[in-house]
C-alpha cells in the first residue's frame, strides 16, 4: 500500500533495526523526513544511511533511551532537525522478561517512561502544527499473564491502557494515539532468530501457535503504522490493534 507523506516529520524511538528500521523506512520511502535514534551507533549510522536513500531529510543522534533528560533532548534536536514533528513512534523496549530487579527496572525505564517522555516532548510541536500522531509499539503479550516474562508483560499492558488515556486527554488538541501489539516477529539479530537456535523448543513451539503459519515480519507492523499515521485513519484513536496472525486467537 502507498501512502503520501510528504511535507510530514516523523520521529521512531528505537529506529536502528527490527520493527522500527521498518517503520522508519516506510516513512521514508513514501516521503516523510524521518529521525531514528537508538544506543548502538554502528546499527545507527547504518540505518540513516538507508534511509538517506529514498532522497528525504534524514536526522539521527544515538540515545539512551533509558535516561529521561537524553530522551527529551532528543526529541527536542528531532523536531529542530526536522522542523517540526507529525508523527512520534515510540518502538524502544528493554525486553524486561527475568522477574527481578533488573527485569521490572528494564522494563518501567525504556518501556514505560521512554514513551511518556517522549510522548510529552513532542505534543508541542504538534500543537504548533495543529495536530498529530502518536502511535506506541506494544504486544500481544501485554493481553494476558505471562510467567516466562512478567515484566514484560505488564510493561506493555501499562502502555495499551495509557495509549486510551494519552487518546482522550490528547482529542481536543487534534493528536490521535493508537498502539500497535505485535505477535512474533522474526528479523535478524531479534529475539526470535536467537531463540531458534539457542531455544527451538520455544520457538518451535510459538510457531505452531500461530493459525498464519509463520513467524511475522517487521514490514507488516509498519505497514499498519503507515495506515494508523494517514488520513485513512483519521476517526481511529484510543485502540490497540494486535498484528499477529491470529496468534492470540
Amino acid at each position: 500500500m502507498n501512502f503520501d507523506f510528504k511535507g510530514k516529520r516523523v520521529v521512531v524511538c528505537g529506529g536502528s533495526r527490527g520493527i522500527g528500521r521498518a517503520i522508519a523506512e516506510t516513512f521514508a520511502a513514501n516521503g516523510a523526513a524521518v529521525s531514528i535514534c537508538a544506543r548502538g551507533k554502528a546499527g545507527l549510522d547504518a540505518a540513516a544511511a538507508s534511509l538517506a536513500k529514498h532522497g528525504g531529510k534524514v536526522h539521527s543522534a544515538p540515545c539512551d533511551l533509558s535516561d529521561g533528560p537524553a530522551v527529551k533532548g532528543y526529541v527536542a534536536a528531532a523536531g529542530a532537525a526536522l522542523g517540526g514533528i507529525d508523527v512520534l513512534v515510540n518502538n524502544a523496549s528493554g525486553f524486561g522478561h527475568a522477574d527481578d530487579e533488573a527485569g521490572w527496572a528494564a522494563g518501567l525505564n525504556i518501556d514505560v517512561m521512554a514513551t511518556v517522555r517522549a510522548s510529552h516532548a513532542a505534543i508541542p510541536f504538534m500543537e504548533t502544527a495543529g495536530g498529530g500522531v502518536i502511535i506506541n509499539i506494544s504486544s500481544i503479550s501485554g493481553f494476558g499473564a505471562s510467567v516466562r516474562s512478567a515484566p514484560y508483560a505488564a510493561v506493555k499492558a501499562a502502555i495499551n491502557n495509557y495509549t486510551a488515556s494519552q487518546a482522550l486527554a490528547l482529542a481536543p488538541k487534534r493528536i490521535r494515539v493508537n498502539a500497535i501489539a505485535p505477535g512474533s516477529i522474526e528479523f535478524p539479530g531479534g529475539i526470535w532468530e536467537q531463540r531458534k537456535t539457542e531455544n527451538p523448543t520455544l520457538y518451535n513451539g510459538t510457531l505452531k501457535s500461530i493459525p498464519w503459519g509463520r513467524m511475522g515480519k517487521p514490514e507488516e507492523i509498519a505497514n499498519v503504522a503507515a495506515f494508523l499515521a494517514s488520513d485513512l485513519a483519521g476517526w481511529v484513536t484510543g485502540q490497540t490493534l494486535m498484528v499477529d496472525g491470529g496468534q492470540m486467537l
